[in-house]
């Protein structure tokens, strides 16, 4: 049986996913559109949301051109890093999502 790409990258995000749940670690995953910029850092149960920053919040928003370049990565990149430290947490494992 010959899978399709999407079941191609489910089956790898599923395979990714239970080894960063074998290590007990919690996930960093980014989302990016052609507009904007997703950050979340999720709990070692993948169920809570401990932090989250986008290029959609206001403050962010002032400070950047536009919301999908380098420049509001790395905005983005310094606000989650901020808000996971607030929460404790030192590391994460990064969720590529299957890509």
């Amino acid at each position: 049986m010959k899978l399709d790409k999407k079941q191609n990258r489910l089956r790898r995000a599923r395979r990714a996913r239970a080894k960063i749940r074998e290590l007990k670690a919690n996930r960093l995953s980014i989302q990016r559109t052609p507009q904007n910029i997703y950050a979340q850092v999720m709990g070692r149960d993948g169920a809570n949301i401990l932090g989250s920053a986008t290029t959609l919040v206001a403050d962010v928003r002032k400070g950047i051109k536009n919301g999908f370049n380098v420049e509001a990565a790395a905005i983005v990149g310094a606000r989650i890093a901020e808000k996971a430290k607030a929460a404790g947490i030192d590391t994460v494992a990064f969720d590529r999502s299957g890509l």
